[in-house]
């Protein structure tokens, strides 16, 4: 399968979607119990039915029940939200994206996280060359 955008979800859709990655994979009764004001089971049932129709998720039964995992790698979807996030709010730059990553969490981050940072952009820049 290829990469798909999760911009084409709706908000409620994205919540599951972000559920059953952070779970890794969940039946509808996890997906509610974790959603933020849930709706009944039938309408969350309905909406896992729905991601695996647009083949975001597939499933296994066990027992009784389904068990919902993600189609796509969480890797290859964060590529994918990443690559969709710069080219819609950084016209596509790279340099954009990381200056306001680097000016939002500045504060936040360790020496030890920028020096990371720095020997990814010099091997980089080796790559490159």
């Amino acid at each position: 399968m290829t990469a798909k955008s999760h911009a084409h979800l709706s908000r409620r859709e994205r919540q599951i979607m972000d559920i059953i990655y952070r779970l890794g994979q969940a039946t509808a009764v996890e997906v509610m119990e974790n959603l933020p004001d849930p709706p009944s089971y039938s309408a969350v049932r309905a909406m896992l039915r729905l991601l695996e129709e647009k083949s975001y998720l597939r499933h296994e039964q066990e027992g009784m029940k389904y068990i919902f995992l993600p189609t796509l790698s969480r890797e290859k979807a964060r590529q994918s939200a990443l690559k969709q996030l710069v080219q819609t709010f950084f016209d596509g730059s790279t340099e954009q994206a990381v200056a306001a990553m680097l000016d939002m969490s500045r504060a936040k981050m360790s020496d030890e996280e920028l020096n990371r940072l720095s020997e990814m952009i010099e091997q980089a820049k080796k790559e490159g060359r």
